[in-house]
């Protein structure tokens, strides 16, 4: 495929991707939230033993700092605690407190449902076709970006 050709697909890909993020902007503003804050709430609620600031950093690829500071924020709110965890005292693992599960109860629910609504709207074949698909582009832009120099150059086209 021509290079001009790949360009407007990569362009149609982003579009469509920003649709994606603008829902969940939205959706988290309208809540009085960051996307970001919305997705450390989603990881929180969907892992009810808890989960570790590392996990939490690493699934969002965000910084240390960034998580912290969420975190730091709902756990001054009385949402979170924090406790230190067993294997790196560093590290602590992440819970919503009662009031927590009360106040993400009313925002990751409706929007987890609105997630799995939309994707039942695809028949099974594609939804295995847009994961398996999206893999493959999300690895590949990992690498690409990775390959990039610092004076912008990669070396490859």
């Amino acid at each position: 495929m021509e290079r001009e050709e790949v360009r407007r697909y990569v362009n149609e890909y982003c579009h469509l991707r920003d649709v994606q993020t603008a829902a969940y902007e939205l959706y988290a503003r309208r809540h009085g939230l960051t996307a970001k804050e919305l997705f450390v709430l989603d990881i929180v609620w969907f892992a009810p033993d808890g989960c570790l600031q590392s996990d939490i950093c690493e699934r969002l690829s965000a910084t240390k700092q960034t998580v912290s500071a969420i975190i730091k924020k709902f756990w001054k709110q009385g949402y979170i605690s924090l406790t230190e965890s067993e294997t790196d005292r560093r590290n602590k693992i992440v819970r919503f407190t009662e009031a927590g599960m009360e106040y993400a109860g009313k925002i990751i629910p409706p929007a987890a449902d609105a997630e799995i609504d939309a994707m039942a709207k695809l028949d099974g074949n594609d939804i295995a076709e847009l994961v398996r698909t999206t893999t493959m582009f999300s690895d590949w832009m990992a690498k690409k970006f990775q390959e990039i120099k610092n004076d912008g150059s990669s070396g490859e086209k």
